[in-house]
């Protein structure tokens, strides 16, 4: 799932703690949006993408 949505493999990141530093912060992404119910990650990343309040309502923070 990672690799096809978030393109893992063609990332340039690949040398110290930053590579599973962003595979932490692609697995929170994942978490959040299963949380909230929605099936397809791509289509709910999009969405979210649009405004920049809406990951920060996932995320309780506003």
């Amino acid at each position: 799932m990672r690799d096809r949505t978030f393109r893992e493999d063609d990332s340039r990141v690949c040398t110290g703690h930053l590579p599973s530093t962003m595979a932490g912060l692609r697995n929170l992404a994942i978490s959040l949006i299963c949380r909230n119910g929605e099936t397809n990650i791509a289509v709910a990343l999009r969405h979210a993408s649009r405004d920049y309040h809406r990951p920060l309502l996932a995320l309780g923070l506003t």
